[in-house]
């Protein structure tokens, strides 16, 4: 099991209309081709303007299909194109699970 951990800085002042764009456009056609959201956020306290999003997965090998399958959906394609705009920054990270928290997301979709 692995996490995957997506923050974006944002253009100041244009977090809620990220999200709302995402939650209409785009959060169902991630969802129908990724395992696991375990957490959409935004910063409230720290650097502002960032939106962090952590998917899990099984492996490396089972991200590499699915977010091939999600690029190959149009209607992602033609959101992610959109939500580009607002953002000025990316990182990604991906988080490996020390053993004794290994098993709190194993069986959840």
């Amino acid at each position: 099991m692995l996490v995957e951990q997506r923050t974006y800085t944002l253009r100041a002042g244009t977090v809620p209309e990220y999200m709302q764009l995402y939650e209409k456009e785009g959060l169902q056609v991630q969802r129908a081709h990724l395992p696991h959201l375990v957490g959409y956020y935004w910063s409230e306290i720290g650097e502002l303007n960032q939106v962090i999003h952590m998917w899990a997965y099984t492996d490396l090998k089972q991200r590499d299909e699915c977010r091939a399958a999600l690029f190959g959906d149009e209607r992602w394609r033609s959101v992610v194109q959109k939500l580009y705009t607002f953002i000025d920054r990316m990182e990604n990270k991906i988080l490996v699970p020390a053993p004794f928290s290994a098993g709190l997301l194993e069986g959840t979709k």
